[in-house]
């Protein structure tokens, strides 16, 4: 049998490449203090984020590894387990790809690069929008086998 790509691991890379490629073109094409508005509603500007999920955690970079390492590790304990389950590979994928491409920001930089601005929203980037959908994946994959409750069960007296 001949070694053949994952479908998670391959999805988590072009995750990886989405995201550093668009935070390369938003970082070296803006400036600080720049916001350029791309649809109404939606610019692209420049944000430096120390923290996660909204900056919770700033300038406590060992909590963030710990807390991104424990929940890696818990997702691909998961799904190796759980790998013939239908959209776990897409989570997975998301999940890590996300996960990586905002390590390689603050491994290499201190901070996350986020430029997509909502009014009344923090800014975010590619990973940001692949975790969320990852974890909304994830969720429903796993609801999805359940098992179902049945009221078929004898009553015990």
């Amino acid at each position: 049998m001949s070694w053949r790509p994952d479908r998670a691991l391959l999805t988590a890379a072009v995750v990886i490449i989405l995201d550093q490629w668009t935070k390369w073109l938003a970082f070296s094409q803006l400036s600080p203090a720049d916001s350029e508005s791309i649809l109404p509603g939606v610019s692209l500007g420049q944000t430096r984020n120390e923290g996660i999920a909204f900056g919770v955690f700033a300038g406590k970079p060992w909590i963030v590894f710990s807390l991104m390492g424990v929940a890696l590790a818990v997702l691909l304990w998961f799904y190796v387990r759980h790998r013939g389950r239908s959209g776990l590979w897409l989570a997975t994928g998301l999940l890590l790809g996300g996960a990586i491409g905002n390590a390689i920001d603050r491994i290499s930089l201190g901070y996350v690069r986020d430029f997509i601005e909502l009014p009344h929203f923090p800014s975010f980037n590619i990973a940001d929008v692949a975790i969320t959908f990852g974890v909304i994946v994830l969720v429903l994959t796993v609801e999805q086998h359940q098992p179902e409750e049945t009221d078929d069960e004898p009553v015990k007296d």
